[in-house]
Order: C-alpha cells, then sequence, then structure tokens
C-alpha cells in the first residue's frame, strides 16, 4: 500500500469540507445574524470588546497594503484600547504609502464585503477557514503580547464555530462574522472624525494622507465612509436580495 494514500486521502476530506456548499441561508437566519452584530457594535458596554476585532483587520488590511505595494512588512501591534500600529519598511512617500494609509479604515468594509460575496455563493465553512488563515498569517506578524492574546483569542473563537458546530451553525456565525465587519466598518470611521474634532488624532491615517497626497484630511474621511458604507449596502444586497 503506498504510505502517501492516507494524507492524500485525510487531505482530500479535508478540501472537500472547506468548498463544500451550503444550502441558502432563510431570510430569517440572516436578519437575525444582522440584529445580533448590530447590537455588537452599536451596544456602548459590547463595542469595548468587540472594537477588538475591527483593529485585527484595520491593521491586517495595512499589511496586505503594504506588502501588495513592494513595501517590507516588519511588524504589528495591537493594543488594549484599541489602537495598533503596523510598521513597513520602504519610500516615505509615493503610491505604496498611499496605498498602505488608506487600507486601514476601507479594509474592514472590504474584507467584510468579500465574505458576502463567499457567503451568497454558499461557500460559509470556506469563509471560516479563510479567516483562519489570514489570522493565522496575521499571527507571524505581531510583535506585542497583548496582540499575540487578541489574534489568538479571535482565532480561536472562529476555530471552535469551524470544528465544532454543525454546517447550519457554521454558516449561521459566518453570517454574524460577515454583518459584523460590514456594520463596524463604517462606525470607526464616524470614530475617527469624532476624535480629529475633539484634536486628539492628529497623526490619523486621514492626516497622513492629507500630508502625503495634498487633500484635506476631511476628504480622506469621506473616502472612507463612501467605501464602507458602499460595501454594507453592496453586500447587504447580496446576502438578502
Amino acid at each position: 500500500m503506498n504510505p502517501e494514500e492516507p494524507t492524500v486521502e485525510i487531505l482530500g476530506r479535508f478540501w472537500a469540507q472547506v468548498t463544500a456548499t451550503v444550502p441558502e441561508q432563510p431570510a430569517g437566519v440572516l436578519l437575525g445574524a444582522a440584529a445580533v452584530a448590530a447590537l455588537l457594535v452599536l451596544s456602548p458596554v459590547l463595542w469595548r470588546s468587540t472594537r477588538h476585532v475591527v483593529t485585527i483587520a484595520h491593521e491586517g488590511a495595512h499589511g496586505v497594503a503594504a506588502l501588495v505595494s513592494g513595501r517590507r512588512l516588519s511588524g504589528i501591534r495591537l493594543h488594549s484600547d484599541t489602537s495598533g500600529l503596523t510598521v513597513s519598511a520602504g519610500r516615505p512617500t509615493g503610491l505604496g504609502m498611499v496605498l498602505t494609509c488608506a487600507a486601514g479604515y476601507t479594509g474592514p468594509g472590504l474584507f467584510g464585503l468579500g465574505a458576502a460575496a463567499l457567503l451568497a455563493s454558499g461557500h460559509a465553512i470556506g469563509l471560516l477557514w479563510a479567516l483562519l488563515a489570514l489570522l493565522a498569517l496575521l499571527l507571524v506578524q505581531i510583535r506585542n503580547w497583548y496582540g499575540l492574546w487578541s489574534v489568538l483569542v479571535t482565532g480561536g473563537v472562529v476555530f471552535a464555530a469551524t470544528w465544532w458546530l454543525p454546517p447550519e451553525g457554521q454558516a449561521a456565525f459566518a453570517a454574524l462574522a460577515t454583518w459584523f465587519l460590514l456594520l463596524a466598518a463604517p462606525r470607526t470611521v464616524l470614530e475617527l472624525q469624532s476624535a480629529r474634532r475633539r484634536r486628539r488624532a492628529p497623526d490619523s491615517d486621514a492626516d497622513q494622507l492629507a500630508r502625503l497626497t495634498g487633500l484635506p484630511a476631511l476628504v480622506w474621511v469621506g473616502f472612507f465612509l463612501v467605501v464602507d458604507v458602499g460595501a454594507l449596502v453592496l453586500g447587504g444586497r447580496w446576502l438578502l436580495v
């Protein structure tokens, strides 16, 4: 017997599970997931904890943009106050730096839009495994203990849903994660402008982009909001229509 056959069979079964499609979810399940996600975003008490997930997506988007634009990613830090820092090496100006700065506040919404596309096509299980893969890639770039703990806890929750929930439960959890990203992204932009108005964010992504491009920071805040609201509208349409 070929000793590689058992491994091949295991990998084949795993791939079949990851790429398996689930039946279309009832509108009630999708709306229920949207309601729970809205509660996680709008409740001040819950938001203090769940916002860390958005920070992970925010800094991860900075990292992806840095790599795609040819910059060298040096590390990512996540802090207990829900702030974060992504450090990359390369030219301090130019398109690569602009793309890297612009990716942070648009990243969660665009991740949510991609998740909605997978969910609408029936690949809820594949979506959860994709989230796990992205978290694993992010983990190797974390450079502080709180960030390590934050990513591990988030990954643990996703893994538990993927490993122990039945397919219907996995699909519902994937819908919750998708709605959360879509709804949370615009709120972080509104928080950014609120902090800027009170002069508490002098070195925000929008202000860095203003210095890089000459466009007012408020224009960049508006750009972030348009992208995130557009992702919410389009993603919601894919899920519900």
